[in-house]
């Protein structure tokens, strides 16, 4: 089965027709892509491909409802388009993604995968808030968590390279970023929850912040509800700390905003292990952790403690293990595919 995926970021739409057998036949990214009915250049590219099956878009919210891959169609789609307020940044492009590709190309299957999804099955324990119980209950507050696709194609990846039931720390490092411990192939824990603004620094996002100091801005700092979440969401992480863009690649070594960076993700790196006590397996993908090998020197020293040792020739030659001679946990890059793990949950749908 020949799958188009799509994905739609905040800002642009990535297409990537990938064969039966994974391989990307043809691709495009549309950079300035605001979402509002333009299919010129989506028509454009889908009718010059040799033949589409199927279409598979990552969704990022599945809220409660949606717990795995679902065939789309009117419902479904009215359904996540009222998941929005669950990941404002992110939800609207998706289902405009939908729309698009539905005009361009209306007869074929489609099917939404959820970056939720791999983490549905959370232990109580690690899903639920210290909240009223009615409360979690009437409005299904719990972690959710992210990035889903991208730690399940991980976790295959490992079993596959190192063998199966491995305790993993996937580490998902981009301009959004977070952690997942996994057991085998579930998720035991991660570092986002309800939204995806927890967890670590990230380019824009704060991550945790105490949210008696978001009561605090509220009710003493003359600060709005409008503005806080403006800038949680797009004037915090490594960009509020550092005036700029919030690309790691921009700042300097010993610059502040990124020892906070640091200091969170080595933190939660052990936390993530502690979830499962102990681990087998550190993995980096995503844009950060594939392509900034100082980042992941810097990540891993001081997780000797864990048994992880990185080897700093792997390590600056971009292998896929890094590992240390000898060291008790296997530390490797393995790029981000989460275009694969679509492909993978539409042919399980559809067949």
């Amino acid at each position: 089965m020949r799958v188009l995926v799509v994905n739609a970021g905040s800002s642009s739409l990535k297409l990537a027709l990938l064969n039966e057998t994974d391989e990307v036949v043809d691709a495009i990214t549309l950079d300035r892509w605001s979402g509002d009915d333009e299919t010129d250049d989506i028509g454009t590219f889908v009718d010059r491909l040799p033949g589409v099956d199927a279409v598979g878009h990552r969704i990022v919210h599945g809220g409660a409802r949606f717990t795995g891959p679902v065939r789309i169609d009117d419902e479904v789609r009215d359904a996540i388009a009222g998941l929005a307020e669950l990941a404002p940044l992110h939800q609207p492009r998706g289902v405009a993604g939908v729309d698009a590709v539905r005009a361009v190309a209306p007869g074929l299957p489609a099917v939404a995968c959820f970056d939720t999804a791999f983490h549905h099955d959370l232990p109580a324990a690690a899903a639920t808030y210290a909240l009223p119980r009615d409360w979690n209950q009437q409005w299904d507050l719990r972690r959710y968590g992210f990035h889903g696709l991208s730690h399940a194609h991980v976790a295959r990846r490992v079993a596959e390279l190192v063998g199966p039931g491995r305790r993993i720390v996937s580490c998902h490092l981009g301009s959004g970023a977070s952690l997942a411990a996994v057991e085998g192939m579930r998720s035991v824990d991660t570092t986002m929850g309800f939204t995806p603004l927890a967890g670590l620094v990230m380019a824009t996002r704060s991550g945790d912040v105490d949210p008696g100091l978001v009561l605090w801005l509220l009710h003493h700092g003359g600060v709005d509800a409008g503005e806080l979440s403006d800038v949680l969401e797009h004037r915090s992480g490594l960009a509020g700390l550092t005036g700029g863009s919030g690309d790691l690649r921009d700042i300097e070594a010993g610059d502040l905003a990124l020892a906070v960076y640091l200091h969170r993700l080595r933190r939660e790196i052990a936390a993530m292990a502690a979830a499962m006590n102990g681990l087998d397996v550190l993995v980096f993908t995503g844009g950060v952790g594939e392509h900034q090998p100082a980042v992941r020197a810097a990540a891993t020293d001081g997780l000797a403690f864990l048994g992880v040792q990185v080897s700093a020739r792997a390590n600056n030659a971009g292998e896929t293990e890094i590992s240390a001679d000898g060291a008790a946990v296997r530390t490797l890059v393995i790029p981000a595919r989460e275009d694969v793990e679509i492909a993978r949950q539409v042919r399980s749908v559809l067949s």
